[in-house]
């Protein structure tokens, strides 16, 4: 979908559809005003026969009104409040894109300049916008024998005010950058695990690297990973006929001397659960553990994308989980690449183990802040729900810049506390430490066990357990969060 700015009165435009907002009480903003008095009140006309209330995500088309050169008007429903929630604005699109794509016409104008969004400029509202747009087209119906029928609209145009044009296209440029990383994330996350293993990874960040000369990429094979001693990392591999890999992608855009950002992902192409097996009840979702290093994928392709002005390093921690004669066992101890060694309780809480030889491996690359992005346990998803991934640091100037950042996208984190008591919950007789904490706080106490292997630079950790997908029903799929938050953030550094 092509999506641009443009400012012109909107009753003015030609197009297959014009789309306008009606509050709460058959109210008219300045802009529905203008195009009510262009077809001589044909709309409010319409809106006192009752069939429009003007409550929110309500719709009405009319068709071929006169003194317009648009072929149909579709009224939307904007609510009572005068400013809206963010959440509300992406009601309302929702409801209006639900309408558009089922017409026959090829393109739209969305002449919604006069709505107020709680705390958002143009900028900020138009970026929600178009994500919401975008984000609304996505399909994956790839492995369907039946495709989507292609649909009609093809291009949309924000009509905005002229002082605001170049917001309204600056934020365009970064929704449309956002949303494909989101795409890229959804795609890889909902490929079958058959198909997306380890070594299918490292061929998507061959592909990427080739389609971008800015970046380059090195793949850490089983043998590699041994000479780095990374005891943890090859430990949950083993059982496995798939090859682990650490996918390493670096991307120069700032100054040669500029430190660089190192996001680091999760990436369990099945999870299993290994030894200790999870109940076979719902996992073949256990594909989307992997949506960690997904939406590092993601995030860096929005920054190409972007082309922005730093130096990131993606490191892609990918394995796959699975129960044999050469799996781990409870009980195992492994030493890390860090040194410490490890008592694995449970070999379902293997995603902190590739993790913390990729955070020590990230030492090596001098980062200006580290931030990982996890599956990680199920107890996020009872603390937090769908709605909220958690967050957790030894940096509380790099915890609070991500919070704001996922406030500012709407992809939001909550802070979880890493206080030392809960570091003695992960004490092993046997061992340095022990991979689990016991039943309680156990989102915590995953992000304590990572902490200790990332003392020597500025770390965060994103669990994204309850956000990364959606689960259970005919909506199941992957959410491409948290791209926008992580995407954020880089564009607040990059103009920092």
């Amino acid at each position: 979908m092509e999506l641009l700015a443009k400012s012109a009165r909107p009753e003015t435009l030609k197009t297959a559809t014009l789309v306008i907002a009606v509050g709460e009480g058959r109210k008219l903003g300045e802009t529905a005003t203008a195009v009510d008095n262009a077809c001589a009140g044909a709309i409010s006309a319409l809106l006192k026969r009752g069939d429009l209330a003007g409550k929110l995500g309500q719709t009405l088309l009319a068709h071929n009104l006169p003194g317009l050169k648009a072929e149909r008007v579709l009224l939307v429903g904007s609510g009572k409040d005068a400013e809206l929630s963010d959440r509300q604005l992406r009601k309302l699109i929702v409801a209006a894109h639900a309408i558009l794509k089922g017409l026959g016409g090829s393109d739209a104008v969305l002449a919604l300049q006069d709505l107020s969004v709680k705390g958002r400029d143009a900028y900020g509202k138009t970026r929600l916008m178009v994500e919401t747009l975008v984000d609304g087209d996505y399909q994956f119906d790839q492995f369907k024998s039946q495709k989507a029928e292609p649909r009609a609209l093809k291009k949309v145009t924000l009509s905005c005010d002229k002082a605001n044009l170049a917001d309204v296209e600056r934020a365009t440029q970064h929704a449309l950058a956002i949303a494909a990383g989101m795409a890229f994330t959804k795609d890889l996350g909902n490929l079958p695990p058959n198909l997306c293993h380890p070594s299918y990874l490292a061929e998507e960040a061959k592909s990427l690297a080739k389609a971008y000369k800015n970046l380059k990429v090195e793949v850490l094979d089983e043998k590699k990973l041994k000479e780095l001693g990374a005891g943890a990392f090859l430990a949950v591999a083993q059982g496995s006929e798939q090859p682990p890999r650490m996918i390493v992608l670096n991307y120069q855009g700032g100054k040669k001397t500029d430190k660089p950002f190192a996001l680091v992902g999760k990436g369990i192409t099945f999870d299993t659960g290994g030894i200790s097996i999870k109940p076979a009840a719902s996992m073949d979702e256990m594909k989307y553990d992997m949506c960690g290093a997904a939406s590092v994928f993601g995030t860096l392709k929005a920054v190409l994308e972007l082309q922005l002005p730093i130096n990131l390093v993606c490191l892609l921690a990918c394995a796959e989980n699975m129960p044999s004669g050469r799996a781990t066992r409870p009980g195992d101890i492994v030493t890390s690449m860090s040194g410490q060694t490890v008592e694995i309780l449970n070999t379902d809480a293997e995603g902190r183990l590739v993790l913390c030889d990729t955070l020590t491996y990230a030492e090596r690359f001098k980062p200006q802040a580290v931030i990982d992005i996890a599956t990680l346990t199920g107890a996020c998803i009872v603390a937090l729900g769908s709605n909220a991934s958690g967050l957790m640091g030894n940096n509380d100037e790099l915890v609070q810049q991500l919070l704001s950042a996922g406030q500012n996208a709407d992809d939001r984190a909550w802070q979880l506390p890493l206080f030392d008591e809960y570091q003695e919950q992960l004490d092993s007789p046997f061992a340095d430490i022990a991979n689990i904490g016991g039943p309680k706080a156990g989102t915590i106490t995953a992000g304590c066990f990572l902490s200790r292997f990332a003392k020597k630079y500025h770390w965060a950790h994103l669990d994204i357990a309850g956000t990364a997908w959606i689960s259970g029903g005919k909506d199941k799929g992957a959410t491409g969060r948290p791209v926008p938050l992580l995407t954020q953030y880089l564009l607040d550094r990059s103009q920092a």
